[in-house]
């Protein structure tokens, strides 16, 4: 199935929740969607016989600047069929539901999100850092982050 006709499905069950729909020669074809449908609509994409979506390829944080983002790339092994979702986020509340219990494969993308970028991912069960120390300040990838010169009396190399 084409990612035009993915989205036309999509759009007739989720209108409201579905701001985009971008198809472009250079870039994969996506979906910008609000966060509040994320768990329905990747319920329905996974277990709809017409789209099968079980493997989430990658889940990723982003930072455009302005506001945070989800990025996430699915894939059907029965029909060779993908899509991405794209979830636009406040940067002074960065908060989406967890997509975990639908992809287990997304409980350490996740925790990687929000390690990274300080994406809160309501509903995951284990909601820590997972490449920084516990108690590690700011997040990394964020485009306005400073390295810290030391860490616990530790000079951090850079």
């Amino acid at each position: 199935m084409e990612a035009k006709e993915i989205y036309e499905k999509l759009l007739s069950k989720f209108d409201d929740g579905i701001l985009e729909f971008k198809e472009d020669k250079t870039i994969d074809p996506y979906i910008k969607i609000k966060a509040e449908i994320l768990p329905d609509l990747c319920f329905e994409l996974r277990d709809n016989e017409d789209f099968l979506f079980d493997y989430l390829i990658n889940l990723t944080g982003m930072d455009y600047g302005k506001d945070l983002g989800v990025v996430y790339h699915l894939y059907s092994m029965k029909y060779k069929h993908r899509i991405v979702l794209k979830v636009d986020l406040n940067r002074e509340n960065p908060v989406i539901p967890s997509v975990e219990m639908i992809w287990k494969t997304a409980n350490w993308h996740e925790r990687e999100a929000y390690d990274m970028f300080g994406i809160i991912f309501e509903g995951h069960p284990f909601l820590v850092r997972i490449l920084t120390p516990y108690d590690w300040e700011g997040y990394p990838l964020r485009k306005d982050y400073v390295t810290p010169e030391y860490y616990h009396g530790i000079r951090v190399p850079y």
